[in-house]
């Protein structure tokens, strides 16, 4: 291709900007996306609509479902629709949803619960969105949590864990853009500077415990709890899947708790298998070198087999059922592939005008800065970057590279700066309304989109810009201890600040009985 006229300059940037305003003001994800990818075409070809066409097509749209690692993303995910589909059929996420009614008390220890479980499959986020969501819906819609903030603890248990695991995808992807001889070791010296998800954990644990919310989200889970109404932004898709979500009164727990074990095992084995660990290859060394993409699809694929042979062998829906299953899984999943595409059209857009060389550019530029405030600089450029193109593995591409050059000439700094690029890249995937986990966590927790991210993003900039102020420490210290205790106080404070301040809603005590025990 044709280097444009506008290649790596700051239009490169209008066609994420285009399609993010205008999923926040039309709360319409769909067109806005198509929109922002029609003006990527169009600053790419100018006035040829011939052009345009091609470039939409070919080059956006054709060319993101032929990659491979997408194509095995989506496998994975009509996988993960059909057995979803599956435990829900057979009542296993009913009986589930009974039993933990029965042990969980109150409205706090639901949503506790919820964050758990969210920590526990770490593995992969779009398995994170999928499986706590369905899981945990029973639960915490007995309690009149509202949709938005159980999507909210999906997604902040999503990526910002997978960050922090060094078992898990994310651990890998980090790991191929590390220098030779660094991969699995550089993610985890990582791991205590990646304050962004630390405090994250944080704020999720202080928020629930101090039951208050603030901003959006307020209105939301004021609405949830006094009026019972979970959505206040009716959604017919999450209204459907909801509907879809009503299983069978056969189901044992059993039902849920085999298939979710079979699946993070399969999915494991999967990764490593890629890896080459039945090579001979360390299980850490396999799952560096691993391809996400084909093992996950692949270990989601044999564990469909085994769940769909395991309820036909316990007779618990027949294998007639499990067969319907697998077109309504797919009908399930249609939305987010859908918005999927849509969002790597775009991100081919905004390639194809050189995004990554811009912002690269601006990043050289920082080195007229103080040396202490590059880890912070990265940081705030990766969540720019990564909030606007909807990637953060995109964004690790772009800025890992960048910080391992810098550390050459600065290398009591290596550590932070990565650390900042990975915790950047995390904010604008955990918020972005074009990210794919976003979009798996609304898909998750059967929320409207639009409603998920404008009712996350406060709470997810109010950590970022308290992790903003921990990485200006890091640069001038050797330890993350004490930009941890720093950041942590400040967040806690912020947070106290925020729970008397007009507009934010308390959780009344009458809220956090159990609905069920009460009726």
């Amino acid at each position: 291709m044709d280097t444009p006229a506008l290649y790596a300059t700051a239009w490169a940037v209008l066609p994420p900007l285009i399609a993010i305003v205008l999923a926040l003001i039309t709360k319409e994800v769909y067109s806005s996306l198509f929109l922002g990818v029609v003006t990527g075409a169009i600053l790419y070809a100018g006035a040829d609509f011939d052009g345009i066409v091609n470039h939409i097509l070919n080059d956006g749209i054709i060319a993101s479902l032929s990659d491979g690692w997408n194509v095995g993303i989506l496998i994975f995910l009509v996988i993960l629709g059909m057995v979803v589909a599956l435990m829900n059929l057979s009542g296993g996420s009913k009986a589930f949803g009974g039993w933990a009614l029965k042990r969980v008390r109150t409205r706090v220890a639901a949503e506790i619960a919820t964050v758990l479980l969210g920590v526990v499959i770490f593995v992969d986020d779009y398995f994170n969105c999928l499986t706590v969501g369905s899981v945990m819906k029973p639960v915490t819609d007995n309690f009149n949590v509202s949709r938005a903030k159980l999507a909210y603890i999906i997604d902040a248990t999503a990526a910002p864990v997978c960050i922090i695991a060094p078992v898990s995808s994310w651990a890998a992807a980090v790991s191929s853009f590390a220098g030779e001889g660094e991969g699995i070791a550089l993610f985890i010296r990582c791991i205590p500077y990646n304050f962004y998800a630390l405090f994250t954990l944080v704020m999720m644990i202080a928020i629930i415990v101090m039951r208050f919310d603030y901003a959006a989200m307020a209105r939301f889970e004021m609405n949830a709890i006094e009026s019972g109404d979970l959505f206040t932004v009716p959604d017919v898709n999450a209204e459907m899947a909801d509907a879809a979500d009503e299983g069978s009164d056969k189901g044992i727990v059993i039902d849920l708790v085999f298939p979710v074990i079979v699946l993070v095992v399969s999915c494991v084995l999967g990764m490593v298998y890629t890896g080459g660990f039945f090579d001979g290859a360390g299980f850490v060394t396999a799952f560096s070198d691993s391809d996400a993409a084909v093992g996950l699809s692949m270990g989601a694929l044999v564990a469909l087999v085994i769940i769909i042979a395991y309820y036909t062998i316990r007779r618990t829906i027949s294998f007639s059922q499990c067969m319907s299953c697998v077109p309504e899984g797919m009908k399930a999943m249609a939305s987010p592939i859908l918005v999927l595409t849509l969002a790597w059209s775009l991100k081919a857009m905004t390639d194809s005008l050189g995004l990554a060389d811009y912002v690269s550019g601006l990043v050289e530029g920082m080195s007229g800065f103080a040396v202490g405030i590059i880890p912070a600089g990265l940081f705030l450029i990766a969540c720019v970057l990564a909030f606007a193109s909807g990637t953060s593995w995109g964004t690790f591409g772009i800025l890992i590279p960048l910080g391992l050059a810098i550390t050459q000439s600065h290398p009591e700094l290596a550590t932070p700066i990565i650390a900042a690029c990975m915790a950047g890249a995390v904010y604008g995937d955990h918020c972005s309304p074009i990210s794919d986990t976003t979009i798996m966590a609304s898909a998750g927790a059967n929320c409207n989109h639009v409603s998920h991210v404008s009712t996350q993003l406060p709470y997810a900039t109010t950590v970022a810009v308290v992790s903003a102020i921990s990485y200006v420490i890091a640069g001038y210290v050797s330890s993350p201890v004490v930009p941890l205790i720093v950041g942590v106080v400040l967040l806690l404070g912020v947070l106290f600040f925020l729970r008397g301040r007009e507009g934010s809603y308390r959780v009344p005590d009458e809220a956090n009985v159990n609905q069920a025990a009460v009726e």
